[in-house]
């Protein structure tokens, strides 16, 4: 499957390519903290097909950032809760191979402090709040910070604005 993202400007980028811009981006200002946030989000249709769009994010911690996302058409989902664990498999799959290339990056040049995250479209307010525990459970037990609304962004405004 190709893993190609675009820029806000809307440049294609390849994974590896995604991390040099982020690690280049966050060593333009080593002094500033860094997240970087993979997040999900869907659109379901009449015919039950729904696209998928997944964004990473880079986090310049109290000045900006810099955001890559893609889009994909996955077959029928019936269900709500079908469409989230869904968005949820799509952002652990990018994690894993966003955290791959970051980590063959970090021997050649000292990244600046980051950690990671993995943002859920899910809240307390709405349909998914019964999808909650489940969502969270996936994520955490992968070893990932798990961010839901209002707080992961990363899904429900960046992704979003693709869907």
């Amino acid at each position: 499957m190709a893993y190609m993202f675009r820029s806000s400007l809307g440049i294609e980028f390849d994974i590896p390519s995604v991390v040099k811009e982020i690690l280049r981006y966050m060593r333009e200002d080593t002094k500033r903290e860094y997240k970087i946030i993979i997040g999900s989000d869907s659109m379901g249709f009449q015919n039950k097909m729904a696209d998928f769009v997944t964004a990473v994010v880079v986090h310049r911690v109290g000045n900006g950032g810099r955001y890559f996302w893609r889009r994909i058409e996955l077959g029928k989902f019936y269900t709500l809760r079908d469409r989230i664990i869904q968005e949820v498999l799509l952002s652990l799959e990018i994690a894993e191979l966003v955290l791959k290339e970051i980590q063959e990056s970090e021997h050649s040049y000292p990244i600046p402090r980051w950690s990671f995250e993995i943002h859920a479209d899910v809240g307390m307010n709405g349909p998914t709040n019964t999808l909650i525990q489940e969502v969270v459970g996936m994520i955490r037990a992968s070893n990932y910070e798990v961010k839901t609304k209002p707080e992961s962004y990363a899904a429900s405004h960046v992704a979003d604005m693709y869907t």
